[in-house]
């Protein structure tokens, strides 16, 4: 049986109009003898009255000084899919063709028991089989799925997969089915060179290497989610990013392989950024205070970037949403080191004046000589940031071109405060209101009008 998985996103299946030319997607791949999978998100976006935002927004109102639990956003969250896949069903109905709507659990997708942002632990596709056996087209919820059943439980609990799921569901779905090929469709006609916000005029790839499609969506572009473009990659899946509302043949996700030239991609941008720089002159300490720091930050699923040590500090950029998360548990951390004849005990101050809670610490440890000698780590924090990043395919290591994105810099008189650098991204923490002149200006200087 020859199977392809089409998802669809939010503004796809956002109203009757949108959702019967994603139908009409659907009818034409079965016309061709080929058994579709669906996979839908919820939906619209953020306003719209089932969007996923929307739902959260209904449960954390109820009362904002407490917060719901993590099981309980899940299953609130869930409803925006199984909505949007009964619609669709129904959609696909009204035209004439038999569907079935299936939560992420009844498609077989078992998970980890990380509330939030699950894991998918493997696809069990057998009632996705069935339907398809029957004639009948299945109609996925994405961005879902059930654990296992704990030893105490009899059924397992619904989970979400975090932000952008939907297309890991695509992908996990195709890979356990032996699809053809994953589709992705969305509102734009394939992956661009860079934001059409800022480069209007920023043309489609046509081919991407499933590492440059995957690094993009690490440095902030919202085309597919990471983990997506990693699962077709693991199991060889073609995958394409094409558009609901045009013909265009968007853009195919191919191996390195396949695609070996040299080239930048494109350039993209993330959010809002908080930098903030640790001050930790202490000597061998310092290894301790840094690991402890970066231990927290991965305990609170933090989303860190622009990471950098040096003998006398360390830092890291965070998202501005995350930044009172991250005073909370840092502002105030007590790690003392008293195991040694020089007893000694470091306070972590969020920014240059300590805190309330920063001074509370500090007078309370020191009634005491048994935390030894009180030293402050002091992170300083820089704002309105954002990064800009340069995508390139076995590019960035040819000599000149650190170079020319400094050159560059400079023609715009705009200041990098930080740069780190991988094997397919150059990236740049700057000021946020230099992020479009950035955005441009990379654009025009590595050509990428003409990277088709």
């Amino acid at each position: 049986m020859r199977v392809r998985v089409l998802k669809f996103g939010g503004t796809s299946v956002a109203t009757p109009e949108s959702r019967i030319l994603a139908a009409r997607k659907v009818i034409a791949v079965k016309e061709l003898g080929i058994s579709p999978v669906v996979v839908v998100s919820a939906i619209g976006r953020k306003g719209s009255p089932y969007a996923t935002d929307t739902l959260l927004g209904l449960l954390r109102d109820v009362d904002p000084m407490i917060l719901p639990d993590a099981r309980e956003v899940d299953l609130m969250l869930c409803c925006g899919e199984i909505m949007s896949t009964c619609i669709f069903a129904q959609t696909l109905k009204s035209l004439g063709h038999q569907a079935s709507a299936m939560t992420g659990g009844q498609a077989g997708l078992v998970t980890d028991t990380n509330h939030g942002d699950a894991r998918i632990l493997y696809v069990k596709p057998d009632d996705v089989l069935r339907v398809l056996k029957s004639g009948r087209i299945p109609v996925v919820c994405g961005f879902q799925g059930r654990s296992d059943p704990q030893p105490d439980a009899v059924y397992g609990e619904i989970t979400t997969l975090g932000r952008g799921g939907s297309d890991t569901t695509a992908s996990a779905l195709g890979a356990a089915l032996g699809a053809e090929s994953v589709e992705i469709y969305t509102d734009v006609d394939g992956v661009k060179t860079s934001d059409p916000e800022m480069v209007p005029e920023a043309p489609t790839l046509r081919k991407m290497t499933y590492e440059e499609i995957a690094e993009i969506a690490h440095q902030g572009a919202k085309v597919v989610h990471p983990r997506a473009a990693e699962i077709a990659m693991k199991f060889g899946i073609p995958l394409w990013i094409k558009s609901t509302f045009s013909d265009e043949p968007g853009t195919e996700v191919v191996p390195k392989e396949a695609f070996p030239e040299r080239r930048v991609t494109g350039v993209t941008h993330t959010g809002k950024l908080v930098y903030l720089q640790f001050d930790t002159p202490f000597g061998a300490d310092k290894a301790v205070l840094e690991a402890k720091v970066y231990e927290l930050m991965a305990d609170y699923e933090v989303n860190l970037f622009m990471l950098n040590s040096h003998p006398n500090s360390f830092g890291f950029a965070v998202p501005r949403k995350q930044l009172s998360k991250v005073q909370g548990i840092l502002d105030g951390l007590v790690v003392p080191m008293i195991q040694d004849a020089d007893p000694r005990t470091y306070i972590v101050q969020i920014g240059r004046r300590g805190s309330e809670e920063v001074q509370a610490q500090a007078k309370m440890l020191s009634k005491t000589n048994a935390f030894g000698n009180i030293r402050f780590v002091v992170a300083l924090l820089i704002e309105n940031c954002t990064m800009v990043s340069v995508i390139a395919h076995e590019y960035l290591q040819q000599p000149g071109i650190y170079r020319r994105v400094l050159e560059c810099l400079e023609r715009e008189n705009i200041q990098p405060l930080q740069t780190s650098d991988s094997l397919y991204a150059m990236s740049i923490l700057i000021s946020e209101s230099d992020c479009a002149r950035a955005v441009r200006a990379f654009h025009d200087e590595f050509e990428l009008l003409q990277a088709v």
